[in-house]
């Protein structure tokens, strides 16, 4: 992070033990507050809607995120009474009676499907009814609610003005806004590789400063470099690989290629985009995108149906020069990384 000194919050399906952890970082020391520890988890409660829902535990969270914004959160009371036990201060319990994880192969029992009225939903068998879109909001409001109690709470015990987050939870972008937008903290930073890759980044980092004691350099600039951090290929190294495979393609100088993508964008065409070093973290983020037209209605049906082979309500982000911000959304904060979401001006819609 950009920080001298920082809380942080790191929020998980499950570490060691811990699944949600409270910390300060001063320097180039962390020195672990608090802790909250298997079976209770936000990332696990996450996941058995994730589980119920009919979508892949650890990998479809995504699409249960993606899912929330078509339904209303008119189960978040029922969650909030039965399933979660949420303090004052934010620490929480799960009631372990609705959940099967601990002591089973499955995420949910047959109490939590009595809950809700419904069996779980069979994966490539059942379609996805209004219910399933309306326990999906109903769970993101749920984990909205509990994260800011969370954070509004160690904001007001510790008095540190500056915020960083890990772990899985940390990639649900529309937890991330609510925290910007509660005014806790000056600044935040989001590890945009926060879920369990991101360990290796730790693994390091922890031997260079708490092993080897070196000194923890405060820069404003991105530390992540884009998360741009993963292999870049030479131009001879594209063409024996298109040769090999037998690919018809031109080779175009950069204007051209430009110019080109410009001009198949406007025909509604999309472009696998490839440039630079690859990106580190699970969000595309220009070095290896899918780029399209955003202001074509039927762009993200196309995009999920004819070339990702996946759900066609799932999310694409757009993307925009940042002096065009304000033009575009209601929200002031740079999001290079995907970590966060802001509403488009009504003008604009």
């Amino acid at each position: 992070s950009p920080f001298n000194e920082a809380l942080i919050l790191t929020a998980d399906g499950v570490g060691e033990w811990a699944t949600t952890t409270v910390a300060i970082g001063k320097e180039n020391n962390l020195e672990i507050k608090k802790e909250i520890h298997f079976p209770h988890s936000l990332g696990l409660l996450y996941s058995a809607f994730t589980y119920y829902t009919g979508f892949k535990v650890n990998s479809g969270e995504y699409k249960v995120m993606g899912l929330a914004p078509y339904g209303s959160p008119k189960y978040k009371e029922l969650i909030l009474e039965n399933l979660v036990t949420v303090h004052n201060d934010g620490s929480f319990e799960l009631n372990q009676k609705y959940f099967d994880y601990s002591t089973g192969l499955k995420m949910t029992n047959s109490k939590f499907a009595k809950l809700f009225g419904i069996k779980r939903r069979i994966p490539d068998k059942e379609k996805l009814e209004q219910i399933h879109m309306d326990i999906a909001s109903s769970i993101q409001e749920a984990l909205n609610d509990i994260v800011l109690k969370i954070v509004k709470n160690i904001s007001n015990e510790y008095k540190i003005k500056n915020l960083c987050l890990a772990g899985g939870v940390a990639l649900n972008c529309v937890t991330n806004s609510k925290i910007f937008q509660s005014n806790c903290f000056d600044k935040i930073w989001i590890q945009p590789a926060s879920g369990d890759a991101g360990g290796a980044l730790g693994a390091a980092l922890m031997t260079w400063h708490f092993k080897l004691n070196n000194p923890k350099k405060v820069e404003s600039s991105d530390k992540m470099n884009g998360s741009f951090l993963g292999p870049k290929l030479k131009e001879n190294e594209i063409e024996k690989e298109l040769n090999s495979i037998g690919a018809i393609y031109d080779l175009l100088s950069y204007d051209k290629i430009i110019e080109k993508t410009a001009k198949c964008l406007i025909k509604n065409n999309a472009i696998g985009w490839f440039q630079g070093k690859m990106e580190f973290g699970p969000r595309a983020l220009g070095a290896r995108s899918i780029i399209a037209n955003p202001s074509f209605y039927e762009m993200q049906k196309n995009l999920n149906l004819k070339i990702k082979f996946r759900e066609s309500f799932r999310p694409f982000a757009p993307a925009i020069l940042l002096e065009y911000l304000k033009d575009w959304f209601d929200w002031q904060e740079e999001s290079p990384y995907m970590l966060l979401v802001a509403d488009v001006l009504h003008k604009k819609r």
